[in-house]
């Protein structure tokens, strides 16, 4: 009895094996490192004790005596939660952007829009008079937004 042995049919069948090994370990390893990525982002708001301390000063400020106290709760809110934002990776230029990019993740970031509106108003518009009623709204809506994506 004689046994052949096809030395490169061997080394051609093991070389293509070894490559779509190589492959499918290649596309594992980006997906998984995709999930780590993702999750990271998901749910790692930064510092959150700094930014809790934060929010109690933006509260503090609604109560405060004058007329720019309450915008500049209204206007550090929305500053607030563009960090948030931004932290957790949302693109965009501008916190609107991030705002439509992020809303398909949190569907009810719709809610927030009035509450930025009312801040452009105020940083946009000099005729602009905000009431305390709704800069209490306003601020609320952004407390609101920021428990929802974790931040405070």
């Amino acid at each position: 009895m004689t046994v052949t042995f096809d030395l490169f049919a061997f080394v051609k069948f093991a070389v293509i094996g070894a490559a779509i090994f190589v492959v499918v370990l290649l596309i594992w390893l980006t997906l998984v490192s995709l999930k780590r990525l993702w999750a990271a982002r998901q749910y790692d708001v930064g510092d959150r004790e700094a930014m809790r301390r934060r929010w109690r000063e933006i509260e503090a400020l609604l109560d405060a005596p004058g007329e720019m106290s309450p915008k500049l709760a209204v206007i550090e809110a929305d500053k607030l939660l563009d960090h948030a934002l931004k932290v957790l990776a949302m693109p965009g230029e501008t916190l609107g952007e991030r705002l439509k990019f992020a809303t398909y993740k949190y569907p009810k970031l719709q809610e927030v829009w009035w509450a930025h509106r009312v801040r452009n108003s105020l940083v946009h518009e000099a005729s602009y008079r905000l009431d305390r009623v709704i800069a209490r709204k306003a601020v609320r809506t952004f407390r609101e937004t920021l428990k929802m994506i974790g931040a405070i």
